[in-house]
């Protein structure tokens, strides 16, 4: 039996017993977890397909270790204008190893939708952030970083993480300067703010 599922943004195949790298997972190492974001499940000649998901499949796995990625090199580079920008990345990446897959007989989780929309109308612009867009501004607050005062507490390395587990296309934005402008948002000091981010493009400094 196999499966195509969803995990932290990708689509996997998968069969029992086999281990798979994912994007960063908020759970600890050893621990459980579980995805009922199931699309295919194929055994022999039969396959179901879901519309898109199958009700009530599910795919065990438990987390193996916490990991990072070889180095990608990032480089920005303006045409005459002597900007150039060359950073490293290492994808926040955890090891998984599929333990089960169930056609039927997965508890669904209570729907958050209402409590998320009542969280996302409180919280912050976090677009006023240099360098944060309206996608990575909604991976934050979905995340539960949903205000200044959050993003200012939460290291840069930890907001990258986020970004990363949320879109593949959000793992190249820079987020080394977002804690020191959001505590200067968060403070109301929206004129010093400015003029550190007039020395900014794209959330790094010139």
């Amino acid at each position: 039996m196999y499966a195509i599922v969803e995990i932290a943004g990708q689509q996997f195949k998968v069969v029992k017993d086999q281990k798979v790298f994912v994007h960063r997972l908020a759970s600890e190492e050893g621990d459980a977890v579980s995805f009922d974001n199931v699309l295919l499940i194929g055994d022999g000649d039969n396959i179901t397909l879901g519309a898109p998901a199958i009700d009530g499949a599910q795919v065990s796995a438990k987390i193996l270790k916490h990991l990072k990625g070889d180095k990608v090199i990032v480089f920005k580079k303006k045409r005459r204008k002597g900007y150039r920008v060359k950073n490293g990345h290492r994808q926040a990446l955890t090891e998984i190893v599929i333990e089960s897959i169930a056609a039927s007989g997965a508890k669904k989780a209570a729907p958050a939708t209402k409590a998320k929309k009542a969280t996302a109308t409180k919280a912050d612009d976090l677009k006023k952030i240099e360098g944060a867009g309206p996608k990575a501004a909604e991976a934050l607050v979905n995340a539960g970083i949903d205000t200044f005062a959050k993003v200012a507490n939460t290291p840069a390395e930890k907001l990258s993480e986020v970004l990363t587990a949320a879109s593949s296309r959000l793992s190249h934005i820079v987020t080394e300067t977002w804690p020191k402008q959001a505590q200067l948002a968060a403070d109301g000091k929206w004129d010093e703010l400015k003029v550190l981010q007039d020395k900014l493009d794209g959330g790094i400094e010139k």
